[in-house]
């Protein structure tokens, strides 16, 4: 008589838990059915007018017309992006606040000592939109037409040369000290406000070498006042598929590009963060908004969640490395 009480329990209980898994999968699912019914916030961490800005801008006004529910973007620009970053990783996990981040979301939390978020917890990837490349580039005069050959004058003269970046710290800053220490360089680093002031000296001759992204070197690439010797990222840009890459060249840990991609708060459910992750896809993957990404100097990759948070996680590791390696740190 006991086992059977205790068979009928045991039952009981199982139902009973079979049943709460099945009300919770059922409230999950109506959350996502009715997913949006209310107005949608983009935030872009940076200031209106960049690639950052206009991105979030067309995938605001794709959702708007897919979704016939307002989706606005808002500018909060300051702290590296940690102030639109903070916003979006506090904000209601409901997926009404979004956050359209870039690469130095997952480069901070290794160069600064202080981060008001934990990027691995408090926010959960949606969608890449866009990637972007650095390439190595000189002035028309230096005396080298090659990475080797570029590699062969620096070694025969310390400290005489210069490179510069758009940013202390920024993927290019990363990526001039990587050169730096694997091809054993001496060179002085000549951080930018930006990408434009940058490229205005090595014009003028004002700089002897750069590491540049992409979009500021869409405009210049036909010009004759440079050289591009050599690009990050795992193969050859599109953009410039005569240009060969770091990696192919046989150097270590350029393989991540610089990214573009949606996140939500961290306890966002999955059926939400599912269902925006792959529209934003569906309406990206057209010719006309190929053309648009790619019209911003942008490669049009496309990635939905599940496959995006693997990519990060693999890319963060390395930023870290390269960055303890090279002991590049940013005052706060």
């Amino acid at each position: 008589m006991k086992k059977i009480k205790k068979w009928c329990l045991s039952a009981a209980g199982i139902a009973l838990g079979l049943a709460a898994f099945s009300n919770a999968s059922m409230a999950q699912s109506d959350i996502a059915k009715n997913y949006p019914d209310k107005q949608i916030r983009i935030i872009v961490p940076y200031s209106a007018g960049g690639s950052t800005d206009a991105l979030g801008r067309l995938v605001a006004g794709e959702l708007t017309q897919s979704w016939k529910q307002t989706v606005i973007v808002e500018n909060k620009p300051g702290a590296s992006g940690m102030i639109g970053n903070d916003l979006v990783a506090k904000a209601a996990p409901d997926g009404y606040t979004v956050l359209l981040g870039i690469t130095a979301l997952i480069q901070g939390p290794h160069l600064f000592k202080k981060i008001p978020y934990d990027v691995k917890t408090d926010l959960i990837p949606v969608a890449q939109i866009g990637l972007s490349q650095d390439f190595l580039v000189v002035n028309a005069n230096f005396p080298a037409n090659t990475l080797e050959e570029f590699i062969k004058v620096v070694k025969a003269n310390p400290g005489k040369y210069s490179y510069g970046s758009y940013g202390a710290a920024t993927s290019s800053n990363i990526h001039g000290e990587m050169l730096k220490a694997q091809a054993g360089l001496d060179m002085t680093h000549i951080p930018y406000k930006g990408g434009a002031p940058q490229m205005s000296d090595l014009l003028g001759g004002q700089l002897d070498a750069a590491f540049i992204d992409v979009g500021n070197l869409r405009a210049q690439i036909k010009s004759d006042k440079i050289k591009i010797l050599a690009s990050t990222g795992e193969k050859r840009s599109d953009l410039l598929p005569n240009i060969r890459s770091f990696t192919e060249l046989g150097y270590k840990d350029f393989e991540p590009y610089g990214f573009f991609a949606f996140f939500l708060p961290g306890k966002t459910p999955k059926p939400i963060v599912d269902k925006l992750s792959d529209e934003i896809v569906r309406l990206l993957n057209t010719p006309e908004n190929k053309a648009k990404v790619e019209g911003m100097g942008l490669q049009a990759t496309f990635t939905g969640a599940k496959a995006l948070g693997p990519i990060l996680k693999r890319d963060s590791e390395i930023w870290g490395k390269v960055i303890r390696d090279a002991k590049i740190t940013i005052e706060q």
